[in-house]
């Protein structure tokens, strides 16, 4: 990422980093950290993806708009028959792909169609617009700034340091309480090293949106999806049965585990979060279209295995897929303001994606043969 950061800011002569650039990159990648946290729990249990979260994202987007523009209902109503709508989805897809065991692939790929066509239904082919101001509020706004330091947001900046803060005594809490059960840790160099480097890329990155308007509200919505999901995936038993589903499922269900469920979840899971980006979605067009979301499980999908999620299942962290799915906006950036053509930018994304999987599947063989050996 570091990488790839430095390549396009030598090649677009440092407009890479400019605050306004740096804020696009949060508001306009935004949907694709919340669809990859969801895909991620789904490739946990087995490699499995989920095809339709496009669809589902535009279908959740139409049914809202249509409420809030046609219907003039309000927006805490809009905002739960649109969740309600991707839980139900999620729901329906987790049936059939849990208990039926049809293949994910089939399930969700009639899904991308269905909900694609039942979406231009909804908008009789046509654009909803605009979108009520206390609804662009909670997507569109910045946090406010107390302080109204003229061309700096000292909130903004405020916020790093107590992320960073947090951050370092979380990894001291941990180290102390895995060397007071016995478990092995880190050498402290190492760990200091990377709570250094990592505490720099957050202030740095901080330091630029206070430079533009501060926080977007969209970035606050990340964060809470990544911390939630984070901690799910890591600290409870639920997040832990999706690793054993994926590494081996039936040595998990004769371990008791019912395995049904977790795919359901999984699923379901997935319609949800598809529904939330929906709405921040349409938030961020300020309107609703039948072309929405389109490629957006691609974007997702590339993400976790970018991030380091396993093509067999049982491996993958909600923090690896953020910089998975950074990495797929700073290419995405970059070449935009290289002015790269459309075609070829799907083109490297596409080889980006092939690289990564090749890399986990390679290592993988590998790993067994030395096993075997």
């Amino acid at each position: 990422l570091v990488i790839v950061t430095l390549f396009f800011t030598w090649k677009t002569g440092g407009r890479m980093l400019l605050p306004q650039n740096v804020n696009n990159l949060i508001s306009q990648n935004s949907y694709v950290f919340i669809l990859a946290t969801g895909m991620l729990l789904c490739i946990l249990t087995g490699g499995n993806i989920d095809l339709s979260v496009g669809s589902v994202v535009c279908f959740a987007g139409a049914v809202g708009a249509t409420f809030m523009v046609n219907k003039g209902m309000s927006v805490g109503v809009s905002i739960l028959i649109m969740l309600v709508t991707g839980l139900a989805i999620g729901a329906w897809q987790g049936f059939w792909i849990a208990y039926v065991r049809i293949p994910p692939f089939i399930v969700t790929l009639a899904g991308m169609l269905a909900f694609r066509g039942l979406s231009n239904v909804v908008l009789q082919g046509q654009t909803l617009a605009p979108m009520p101001d206390s609804y662009l509020a909670l997507f569109n706004n910045y946090i406010p700034d107390p302080f109204g330091k003229e061309g700096f947001n000292v909130t903004c900046f405020a916020v790093g340091i107590i992320v960073c803060i947090v951050y370092v005594l979380l990894v001291m809490k941990n180290r102390a309480d895995r060397a007071k059960k016995g478990y092995s840790v880190e050498a402290f160099g190492g760990a200091a090293v990377k709570m250094v480097l990592i505490c720099a890329v957050v202030l740095a990155f901080m330091l630029r949106l206070a430079q533009y308007k501060g926080i977007p509200n969209s970035l606050v919505w990340v964060a809470v999806i990544i911390a939630i999901y984070t901690y799910i995936a890591s600290k409870t038993t639920t997040g832990r049965y999706f690793y054993a589903v994926g590494g081996n499922e039936k040595a998990t269900k004769l371990s008791g585990i019912n395995t049904n469920k977790v795919y359901f979840l999984a699923y379901m899971n997935m319609g949800f979060l598809a529904a939330l980006a929906g709405m921040v979605t349409i938030a961020r067009m300020t309107s609703a279209q039948p072309t929405y979301g389109q490629n957006y499980e691609m974007d997702a999908i590339g993400s976790c295995f970018i991030g380091g999620a396993s093509a067999y299942g049982g491996t993958g962290t909600v923090p690896g897929v953020i910089v998975g799915a950074v990495l797929m906006g700073v290419i995405n950036l970059g070449m935009s303001l290289m002015g790269v053509d459309q075609n070829m930018q799907k083109v490297v994304k596409g080889l980006v994606l092939l690289a990564a999987v090749i890399f986990d599947v390679v290592s993988k063989r590998g790993g067994k043969l030395i096993a075997k050996n």
